[in-house]
């Protein structure tokens, strides 16, 4: 799905219904399946996958032993994927609720579907504003335009951590340099996963959440890790699996990660949270997630943003208001700037061949960008600055909600 092939709005148009996003991306994921199609209960799973947290897959099993079809053990999460029949594929909701039912499993221990979850952006409609990035400057398109200052080079000691779960970082010029920039190793933005010859729709989102990330903390510490496509989504346990992947890799080295950022999130039958995400995300006990609130317009939960021990992030606009695109609700917590956001950007530059994904041609500048995707990152910058004076996780929060209220 390349950017020239979007549709052209107005900044006002509607988000794209979900069945519609899915019936664009099935090509490139034909695993998707929508449940409840323009129904209260709509989500998207994964076609044909149930999670079973590993103590309780044999009680689950037993209850769908004649719908199965295999089953894989993801030891370092304690969860098994169970496999159905493909004549089953598009009942996950209704087997995992079934299963769950006959085993007696409850909370963190219940069978669920694997839910796909999208980038903010991909969920809007508009393709310049809030659905697809505009570059600017002299190297990326519109150059009459200013450019964002480049943010000052700074070490803070001791240091604050931010870590971003997202389509991975480039070595853009704003941060190739830093100390910090390899020493988890590189993920860098996959541009052209379908290998259509153009820029995937979602490619270069995690390079610019960092640049928003370091425009207002310069000094901060960014640790990335890849969770996201660059067609804007992954599932529950590609998440699952960066949030544990970080967090044991922080604990091995001594490292306090001081906040997490989450740009991707999904919808659930129940509006309950997927329990198995649920626990990954409250393992991280002396860190502050923040997830962007999901840009659906509506007030329906968006997970793991809805989670109470979760910082939501909506969007405001230039006068401060709430744009039509953000979610809202009293699950969310707070709200910063997220309309036509400038920031770091890396872009597709077409050359001769195939070349596999994460080593095309690109070049390096800046873009325009809107969505709660990007007003999380600027929640994260303001909890590192508080967090370098010294304040606690809880008084960091609790400093930020009462500068930044949701509208």
């Amino acid at each position: 799905m390349t950017i020239s092939n979007l549709p052209v709005g107005p900044a006002a148009e509607s988000q794209q219904p979900l069945p519609d996003l899915v019936e664009q991306l099935r090509p490139y994921d034909p695993d998707l399946v929508v449940h409840d199609p323009g129904g209260p209960a709509e989500c998207v799973v994964r076609g044909g996958e149930l999670l079973v947290a590993a103590e309780k897959v044999e009680r689950v099993r037993d209850g769908l032993r004649r719908w199965m079809d295999g089953e894989q053990t993801h030891d370092h999460l304690g969860v098994t994927r169970l496999r159905l029949r493909p004549a089953e594929r598009g009942r996950c909701v209704e087997l995992a609720a079934e299963a769950a039912r006959a085993a007696g499993t409850t909370g963190t221990s219940s069978a669920q579907p694997n839910h796909v979850h999208f980038g903010s952006p991909v969920l809007h409609g508009t393709p310049l504003l809030q659905g697809t990035p505009a570059p600017v400057g002299p190297e990326l398109g519109r150059p009459g335009e200013p450019v964002p200052p480049e943010p000052a080079d700074e070490v803070w000691e001791p240091p604050v951590t931010v870590a971003v779960l997202d389509t991975g970082l480039d070595p853009h010029p704003w941060f190739a340099g830093r100390t910090w920039f390899s020493e988890w190793g590189l993920s860098p933005e996959v541009l052209d996963a379908d290998d259509d010859a153009g820029q995937d729709r979602h490619a270069g989102h995690g390079t610019f959440i960092a640049g928003v990330l370091l425009q207002h903390a310069p000094g901060v510490t960014l640790r990335h890790q890849r969770v996201l496509s660059s067609l804007g989504i992954t599932d529950d346990i590609t998440v699952m699996g960066g949030l544990r992947r970080v967090r044991r890799r922080a604990a091995g080295s001594g490292e306090h990660v001081h906040a997490v950022v989450l740009s991707s999130g999904c919808l659930t039958a129940d509006n309950a949270c997927p329990p198995l995400l649920r626990r990954e995300v409250l393992a991280y006990r002396d860190a502050t997630v923040v997830a962007a609130a999901g840009n659906l317009g509506s007030d329906r939960p968006f997970w793991p943003a809805a989670l109470p021990e979760v910082l939501a992030v909506s969007a405001t606009d230039a006068e401060g208001r709430r744009p039509d695109f953000a979610n809202h609700g009293p699950w969310v917590d707070a709200a910063a700037p997220g309309v036509d956001v400038a920031s770091s950007f890396v872009q597709l530059r077409p050359g001769a061949g195939y070349h596999a994904p994460g080593t095309e041609h690109r070049r390096y500048g800046f873009a325009r960008w809107s969505g709660t995707s990007f007003a999380a990152p600027r929640i994260a910058a303001e909890l590192a600055l508080l967090h370098r004076t010294g304040l606690t996780a809880e008084d960091a929060r609790a400093e930020v909600l009462r500068h930044f209220p949701p509208r």
